[in-house]
């Protein structure tokens, strides 16, 4: 099993986190994580993830949201 991908998006504005969940996708993992701090980085990347073929399993935490992007 490969290393976990986690990608932190926190602290950007649209379409930043898109671009950055994007490039981590381009090397077709099963899954990885993107840290967000907005709501409007959360709702563009799971629509991103999800057209790209990925479930999307969202976490809020404290500091914003944790996405779970698992392969469908």
């Amino acid at each position: 099993m490969g290393e976990s991908i986690v990608v932190d998006a926190r602290g950007l504005s649209c379409p930043q986190p898109v671009i950055e969940t994007k490039k981590a996708i381009a090397s077709k993992p099963e899954a990885l994580s993107v840290l967000v701090d907005n709501v409007a980085a959360k709702e563009n990347v799971t629509r991103y993830a999800n057209t790209m073929g990925y479930d999307v399993t969202i976490t809020q935490e404290e500091d914003g949201y944790t996405l779970c992007l698992k392969r469908r």
